[in-house]
């Protein structure tokens, strides 16, 4: 069992699998950085001085300036704001993504498209003959 397990491990499909979760999970903390340090505070700058990751429902009743004052105080909250940028992480992620997986597909070489048949079967005797062929080689069929 544990051959069998080295065998599968070992393989070019799992290793490359492996690869591409370790540099997805790091390219993913990158995104979040860039919309949670980079573009949100601009846009909260533009909207009016807001910190989306603030907005939040106290399900306690209480008002809390913050999150993390209610997050202290042990408050059940709706956190509306940080679902808002996980939803625009989201969003650059998965178009950064598509560029990359765009850019792929232009560097990889589209196969050339298949010859036209030279050669038939005789349907009577199933012998291979030339495409333009009138009557069969072999068996001197009539071919139509």
């Amino acid at each position: 069992m544990l051959k069998e397990f080295k065998e599968f491990a070992m393989r070019g499909n799992v290793m490359d699998m492996a690869v591409g979760i370790i540099i997805g999970a790091a390219f993913g903390r990158i995104v979040s950085s860039l919309v949670e340090d980079v573009m949100m505070p601009p846009l909260g700058q533009l909207i009016g001085k807001i910190n989306f990751s603030d907005f939040f429902i106290s399900l306690d009743g209480k008002s809390y300036e913050t999150l993390e004052a209610a997050r202290k105080a042990h408050a059940a909250t709706i956190n509306y704001g940080v679902f808002v940028n996980t939803v625009i992480n989201f969003l650059i992620v998965a178009f950064a993504v598509f560029l990359v997986v765009r850019q792929v597909n232009r560097w990889i070489k589209k196969p050339a498209p298949a010859a036209p048949p030279t050669t038939k079967e005789c349907p009577q005797c199933a012998m291979t003959i030339p495409i333009a062929a009138k009557r069969c080689g072999h068996c001197t069929a009539q071919l139509v």
